[in-house]
């Protein structure tokens, strides 16, 4: 390895992809509200599933997207604002959809909850291969269900076992493409980067 690449990566070490523009408080901000709204605009991207009160959906997809992209801290404000947002009558849950009465509210919160953890994880070079973009995905997405799938049980009164066969099993096709889209996605902008660096 040459001289000149080893501190063009180590720039690079401990970084996600927002890291790379130029730092502000400004830029935050920016970052933030934008990773909220790609949530909100993914999650109109939405597909009733006959038996199950859950949409498929693409907020998911954008929530652990955001989440890698941004970081665990500016991922987790970003879908706090969404979910807040969301709560506070904004039409932008699935299907145009607000409040935090309804049977998939839990999957909201798990997402609160995936997008840092996948964050951390970016931070520590998660997303830079497809491997561990793979694994940063189920991780991210098994976290999601952790806190969806039961409390769609509660808030519906189905039993646990039920609760998967409508707000699990349906998915995992769709996540499986969705996980397959970040991995290429995801390594191919870090070589990019590479690239222009």
């Amino acid at each position: 390895m040459s001289t000149a690449a080893a501190p063009a990566r180590s720039l690079r070490a401990g970084t996600v992809l927002a890291d790379l523009l130029p730092a502000s408080r400004a830029r935050d901000i920016a970052l933030v509200v934008g990773g909220a709204a790609l949530t909100g605009i993914a999650a109109q991207i939405s597909v009733p599933v006959p038996g199950s009160p859950v949409p498929v959906s693409g907020q998911t997809f954008a929530a652990l997207l955001v989440g890698t992209a941004l970081g665990a801290r500016r991922g987790f404000l970003a879908l706090a604002v969404y979910a807040v947002a969301g709560m506070a009558g904004m039409p932008w849950f699935a299907q145009a959809t607000s409040g935090y009465g309804m049977p998939s509210f839990g999957y909201i919160l798990g997402m609160l909850l995936a997008a840092t953890v996948v964050g951390a994880l970016a931070r520590r070079g998660a997303d830079r291969s497809v491997l561990r973009t793979a694994g940063a995905m189920a991780l991210g997405s098994a976290i999601i269900y952790a806190v969806g799938v039961p409390y769609l049980a509660l808030a519906t009164g189905m039993t646990f076992g039920q609760a998967v066969a409508a707000g699990l099993t349906p998915f995992l096709i769709g996540d499986a493409l969705k996980a397959a889209l970040a991995m290429g996605a995801l390594p191919a902008a870090w070589k990019l980067v590479g690239r222009k660096g």
